[in-house]
């Protein structure tokens, strides 16, 4: 059984950043790729950014590039989101993910979600 720990979100103000922390334990033969996902209120669920856990390649969604960096601690078996220059457009829940294969493929494993809020 595979576990995501979210957490690191709060409310921060436009301009500002946050760092997400995702933690993993339990099987990890899926871990080929992590990532981040978000939905904000009345929106559908949508991609983020996706690192592999074997190269530490990455890739980002177009709204975020330049503003946020994912990483991972292969040692801690953690993945980070590191977010700058947070815009009120970046308010939502994320959601930490396992096995990802691309913006339209999530992998089956979720964190348990973490809030962000960004004020104007």
């Amino acid at each position: 059984q595979v576990q995501l720990v979210d957490s690191g979100g709060g409310l921060v103000q436009a301009g500002g950043s946050l760092r997400l922390s995702c933690a993993a334990s339990g099987r990890t033969v899926s871990r080929s790729s992590m990532g981040w996902f978000r939905q904000a209120p009345g929106k559908e669920r949508e991609f983020v950014a996706q690192i592999s856990w074997m190269t530490s390649s990455t890739d980002y969604a177009d709204s975020v590039k330049g503003r946020f960096t994912i990483s991972r601690d292969v040692a801690k078996n953690a993945v980070y989101l590191q977010m700058n220059s947070l815009k009120p457009e970046d308010t939502a829940i994320y959601y930490c993910n396992m096995g990802v294969a691309g913006a339209s493929s999530p992998g089956n494993f979720w964190g348990q979600g973490t809030q962000v809020t960004v004020s104007s």
